[in-house]
């Protein structure tokens, strides 16, 4: 049995953990994303007595996931401290000479999904997590979507709700999707945590609103077999048949599929994998490689 590595970086910790092909973990740890050198010293230290046959990384972003490219493996334009252009695949292969799968995170979480969670045996489908920032992964008749670069669909344009006068938390856009949905955003319209809030706030209908655009547009120009909303906000779980039914409204009957007009608790879940569809997808990638 062939034991992997795995890497789901994030912007606020990392999380580390072998496992084997089937996505099964055999263990984790977990420590805050402080600067590169700190951060790439306890990864070191985790992995210096394990053997491992290959290394998945899913990373914050943005990155540069494209083989060829001068900054292949590099993080780059992020407003994280200290990891703008900072070339992380470089520096982790320096320390590990075994093929190494890179991606963003939530493109190596769609892809733990598709093989060992909520979308097992579907080859279109689309991961969304929704916490400190929004952003989405895709799986397109079985392929992780790159391009230019990857996908950033947390930063669409979505229509304001008329009750939100919330001028947006993105540092680049003010109010796309993650400016007025994320979880920092929550908290800056209402003066508190979200998980502070009551589940009949008026907050949960404009989130909810806000998600339901964004799906309209993935939903119109992905068509997925499934989409899986992953992340801290929605841990609120009554945002679920929230965005199910402003997501209908906003549809109009356009799309006419039994799936998202009669089956929507089928079509728009959670992760199958829970907390761990990360690290799941790191797996998923270190087994690509």
């Amino acid at each position: 049995m062939k034991i992997l590595g795995a890497i789901e970086a994030g912007g606020t910790k990392f999380v580390c953990g072998i496992g084997t092909e089937s996505g099964e973990i055999l263990d984790k740890v977990s420590f805050p994303t402080t600067t590169p050198n700190e951060t790439l010293a306890q990864v070191e230290e985790y992995f210096r007595n394990k053997t491992i046959a290959a290394l998945g990384i899913g990373s914050f972003g943005p990155i540069d996931p494209r083989p060829g490219s001068p900054t292949y493996g590099y993080v780059t334009s992020t407003p994280k401290p200290h990891w703008g252009g900072f070339n992380l695949l470089g520096e982790l292969r320096k320390h590990f000479d075994v093929p190494i799968g890179f991606d963003t995170d939530v493109n190596g979480a769609v892809l733990g999904e598709a093989k060992f969670g909520a979308a097992r045996g579907l080859d279109n489908c689309l991961y969304i997590t929704v916490g400190t920032g929004i952003g989405a992964g895709a799986l397109v008749n079985g392929q992780l979507i790159h391009g230019l670069s990857h996908p950033e669909m947390g930063h669409i344009i979505v229509r304001r709700h008329p009750q939100d006068q919330y001028e947006g938390h993105c540092p680049y856009h003010k109010d796309c999707l993650e400016g007025l949905a994320a979880g920092p955003a929550i908290e800056a319209r209402w003066g508190v945590k979200g998980s502070e809030l009551g589940t009949d706030h008026l907050a949960w209908a404009i989130e909810a609103d806000y998600l339901a655009q964004a799906l309209v547009n993935y939903i119109l120009i992905l068509a997925p077999q499934k989409i899986i909303m992953g992340g801290g906000v929605m841990k609120q779980q009554q945002l679920f048949p929230l965005v199910r039914s402003r997501l209908l409204e906003w549809l109009n009957g356009y799309v006419q599929h039994e799936a998202v007009l009669n089956a929507a608790e089928d079509y728009i879940v959670p992760p199958g994998l829970g907390d761990n569809a990360g690290l799941c997808g790191a797996l998923a990638l270190a087994a690509q490689a």
